[in-house]
């Protein structure tokens, strides 16, 4: 008898403590006829653990155009998928996108199995306001694309949210604390196992922590950062128009200590705008 057409789960995983897999979870995880993995090895392990024996197939950020193709020809045959990744909920900061994108496309019925999420295990416990916040993921390598990621966002009211790896997480937390100044903000490492642990100070102090003690860099970590409080800062367009003016008539770098005056906008921040604007001279 032809089989129907198959049905693309998106199973949420354990962030680090394995009880934290839930029962719909662990079903859905044994009843499929193939699992789609960002690193088989750590999924086979996770199995392992489960008791369950599955066929992998490796879908990860540099075979997605292959991983795509032989998932939707298994839904194509009516076979069921899972597609999971290395800890927590699949697409969030890690690959899967492309999948779940083609299979819609395709008409094909994606289901979500939910769960841990690294993200929301951090938010939950920080106490930090939750009731809006921006994910961001992994800010950019380079510190300038850091610092200027951190500038666009001066202004946004919602708690900060990103990932970090160790080695990168001192250079990042000075970053936060040179753009957006004393605010409160956490950084929770080893989420959910046996050496959980949450920092609650300024980003600065958090830095200068963070540097004092390598076993705080282990891993990877979340790092939450208090979100633009009482009387907004200005936007960038106000920031422009103001900066255009005074560049008329002031040599720019003038221009932009005069401008961080009246727009309460970082000097640098808006140096750099007139440079990438062209305003005036560089002096």
């Amino acid at each position: 008898m032809e089989r129907g057409r198959g049905v693309l789960y998106v199973v949420a995983t354990p962030i680090g403590n394995l009880a934290d897999i839930s029962e719909r979870a662990r079903n859905t995880l044994n009843a499929v006829d193939l699992i789609a993995a960002e690193d088989t090895r750590e999924s086979g392990r996770l199995l392992a653990h489960l008791g369950i024996s599955a066929r992998l197939v490796s879908c990860h950020e540099h075979n997605a155009e292959g991983c795509c193709a032989r998932v939707l020809e298994a839904l194509g045959e009516g076979r069921d998928v899972a597609l999971v990744s290395d800890a927590g909920t699949p697409l969030v900061s890690d690959p899967g996108y492309e999948l779940v994108n083609a299979a819609r496309a395709a008409d094909f019925t994606v289901v979500p199995v939910p769960g841990p999420s690294a993200l929301i295990c951090a938010l939950s416990a920080a106490g930090l306001p939750s009731d809006r916040f921006l994910f961001l993921g992994f800010p950019p390598r380079g510190q300038s694309q850091r610092v200027a990621l951190f500038e666009s966002l001066l202004a946004e009211p919602g708690t900060l949210i990103l990932y970090e790896s160790g080695k990168r997480a001192v250079a990042t937390l000075r970053d936060l604390a040179a753009v957006l100044g004393e605010r409160r903000a956490v950084v929770g490492r080893e989420l959910t196992k046996r050496f959980e642990t949450f920092l609650s100070a300024t980003p600065a102090a958090l830095a200068e922590r963070l540097e004092a003690d390598a076993e705080q860099r282990l891993g990877e970590l979340v790092i939450l950062v208090e979100g633009q409080r009482g009387e907004a800062a200005p936007d960038r367009a106000e920031q422009e128009r103001v900066l255009r003016i005074l560049a008329e008539a002031l040599p720019l770098r003038r221009a932009a200590a005069l401008a961080a005056q009246i727009t309460g906008a970082k000097t640098n921040a808006l140096y750099r705008l007139g440079v990438e604007l062209e305003l005036g001279g560089k002096g």
